[in-house]
C-alpha cells in the first residue's frame, strides 16, 4: 500500500523520463504517453477502491514520523480526483496524438504532458502545505511551457496574462506559509489542523484564511480574480486547452475544498458569506462573457469561470449535502467541459475557424457531431436526466435547507443563462447554413479516429454519470463524510 501511494507521482514522472530518453523518437512517445496515461487511470482506480475499502491511507516519505516528513495521503476525494486525472489524461493524450502538430512533438510536448499530470497528481494527494505549493510550481512552469509551446504571438501574450497571475498567486502562498509556520511551527496538513487551533491571535488566523482564499482563487479563476483566464485559454493547440480546462482550476478547487474544511474551520461563518457573494458574482460574470462572445473556445472558457462559481457554492454552504454536490459537480465538468473543448476542435478542424460567424451547417453536414455536443451542452446547462442536472439539484437542495435563498436563485437565473449560450453555439455552429468558403468538404471520419474517440467515450460518461447518479452520489457523500468529519485524515496521518 505505502507504494501504491506514491504511484501517482511515479508513473508520469517515469514516462517523462522515459519521453526525454526518446526526444527523438517521436513514435515511441507517443506510445510511452498513452501508456503512461492509461497506467495513472489504473493506479487512480484502485486507490480509489483501497480507500473506499479501508479508508484514508497515509504514508511518510523516508520513514519519517509525522509531522517533520513528507507526508503523502489519500482520501476519497483525492483519490476520485487522480482518477479523474488519468482518465483525462488518457483520452486527451489519444486526441493528441491527432492534433498536435510535429513541431511541438520535438520540442517535448509529451514529456511536458506528463510533467502537468505528475503536478496534478502531487498536488490532490500531497499532505504538506509546503509540499502543495512544490506541486504547484511544477505544475505552474510545465504549462506555461506547453501553453507558450509554437512561440506564436497570441500564444506568448495569454502565456505572460497566465504565468503573471499565477506567479502572484504562488508569492500569496508562499508568504501565507511563511506566517503559517511562525504561529504554529508546522505546515503538515494534519498537524496544522490541530495547532491553528492553539494560535492566541484570531486576526492572525482570518488574514491567513483570506491570503489562502485569494492565492487558490487566482488559480481556480473566482471573481474578481478570473480575467488571466479567458484571455489565455484560447491560445495554445486545444489539446492544451482541453486538459488545461479539465484540471488546472480544479486544482485551485481543490486546495479551496482541502484547506476550508481541514485547516479553517472554526469561526469562518463570516468567511464563509464572503465565499458565496464571491460564488454567486463568478457564475454570474462568467456566464455573462460566454453569452457575449462569439468565438467557441472563448465562449467556453467563460463557462469554465461560470462553473467554478457553483462549486465555490457548495464550499461556502459547508454542509455535507453542499460539499458533495460540489465534489459531483466537479467530475460533471470536467467531463463535460473537456468534451466541449474536445468537440470545438474538430469543428475547427472541419471548417477551418472558430469564428461563430464564419461556421455553420455542422448538424447538416455532420449529425453524429451534433448528437455528440448536445449531450455535453445540454448537461452544462442542467438537462434532466444528464449528470449537470444532479450536481445543480444536489447545490440547489443544499441551499434550500439552509434557507441561502439569493445563491440558489443566482444558480438558477445562471443555469438559464447557461442554457442560452449553448444554444447560441448550436445555432451559430451548427444550425445555420453553411459559410461560403473554398474549402472542400470531408466526412466526419477523416478528421481521424483518435480524434472522435474521446469524444464519443466523454459523451457516453456524461450519459452514464447522469442516469446511474444513484451510486456516483452515494460516492461523492462518503467523501463529503470525510472532509466534514477532519478527525479520521488527522488520525490517519499522525497515528492517533
Amino acid at each position: 500500500m505505502n507504494t501504491l501511494l506514491v504511484l501517482p507521482i511515479l508513473v508520469p514522472f517515469v514516462t517523462a523520463i522515459l519521453c526525454l530518453f526518446a526526444w527523438r523518437q517521436i513514435a515511441l512517445q507517443r506510445w510511452l504517453s498513452v501508456v503512461g496515461t492509461a497506467s495513472l487511470l489504473v493506479v487512480g482506480l484502485i486507490l480509489l477502491y483501497a480507500v473506499n475499502r479501508d479508508g484514508i491511507q497515509a504514508v511518510q516519505i523516508g520513514s519519517w514520523t509525522a509531522p517533520f516528513g513528507i507526508t503523502v495521503v489519500v482520501d476519497l476525494f483525492s483519490a476520485i480526483m487522480v482518477s479523474i486525472t488519468g482518465l483525462m489524461g488518457l483520452l486527451v493524450m489519444v486526441y493528441s496524438l491527432g492534433s498536435i502538430d510535429l513541431e511541438r512533438q520535438r520540442f517535448g510536448y509529451y514529456p511536458l504532458f506528463c510533467t502537468l499530470l505528475m503536478g496534478v497528481s502531487g498536488a490532490f494527494i500531497t499532505g504538506d502545505l509546503f509540499n502543495l505549493y512544490v506541486w504547484f510550481e511544477v505544475l505552474l512552469i510545465s504549462s506555461f511551457v506547453l501553453m507558450a509551446l509554437g512561440g506564436e504571438r497570441r500564444q506568448l501574450a495569454g502565456a505572460i496574462q497566465y504565468v503573471v497571475m499565477n506567479l502572484i498567486s504562488s508569492s500569496i502562498f508562499l508568504a501565507a506559509l511563511g506566517i503559517v509556520y511562525s504561529v504554529t511551527g508546522t505546515l503538515n496538513m494534519a498537524d496544522l489542523a490541530l495547532q491553528i487551533q492553539q494560535v492566541q491571535q484570531p486576526g492572525i488566523v482570518n488574514i491567513l484564511a483570506i491570503m489562502f482564499l485569494v492565492a487558490f482563487g487566482i488559480k481556480a479563476a473566482i471573481f474578481p480574480l478570473f480575467f488571466w483566464l479567458p484571455a489565455s485559454y484560447d491560445t495554445p493547440p486545444i489539446a492544451v486547452t482541453a486538459i488545461f480546462a479539465a484540471l488546472l482550476t480544479k486544482v485551485g478547487v481543490y486546495a479551496l475544498v482541502r484547506i476550508f474544511t481541514l485547516i479553517f474551520v472554526q469561526d469562518m461563518a463570516g468567511l464563509r458569506e464572503v465565499m458565496l457573494v464571491l460564488a454567486g458574482l463568478t457564475m454570474i460574470v462568467g456566464v455573462f462573457g460566454a453569452a457575449s462572445e462569439y468565438e467557441f473556445r472563448r465562449v467556453l472558457s467563460f463557462h469554465i469561470v461560470s462553473q467554478i462559481g457553483y462549486m465555490l457554492m457548495g464550499l461556502a454552504l459547508f454542509t455535507p449535502l453542499a460539499l458533495a454536490g460540489t465534489i459531483y459537480f466537479l467530475l460533471h465538468n470536467i467531463l463535460a467541459k473537456t468534451n466541449l473543448f474536445l468537440i470545438s476542435g474538430v469543428a475547427q478542424r472541419l471548417q477551418g475557424s472558430y469564428e461563430l460567424k464564419k461556421m455553420g451547417g455542422l448538424y447538416k453536414n455532420y449529425p453524429i457531431l451534433g448528437v455528440l455536443f448536445l449531450i455535453p451542452a445540454f448537461s452544462l446547462a442542467g438537462i434532466p436526466p444528464l449528470s449537470g442536472f444532479w450536481g445543480k439539484l444536489l447545490l440547489v437542495r443544499a441551499g434550500l435547507e439552509i434557507e441561502q435563498y439569493l445563491v440558489v436563485g443566482v444558480s438558477l437565473f445562471v443555469s438559464v443563462w447557461t442554457t442560452y449560450s449553448m444554444l447560441k453555439l448550436w445555432s451559430e455552429a451548427f444550425l445555420k447554413d453553411s459559410p461560403q468558403t473554398d474549402r472542400p468538404a470531408q466526412g466526419l471520419w477523416q478528421v481521424g479516429f483518435v480524434l472522435l474517440l474521446p469524444i464519443i467515450i466523454l459523451s457516453l460518461l456524461t450519459v452514464l454519470m447522469g442516469i446511474l447518479a444513484e451510486p456516483v452520489v452515494a460516492l461523492t457523500q462518503r467523501a463529503a463524510t470525510q472532509l466534514m468529519t477532519p478527525d479520521d485524515y488527522i488520525q490517519a496521518v499522525l497515528k492517533g
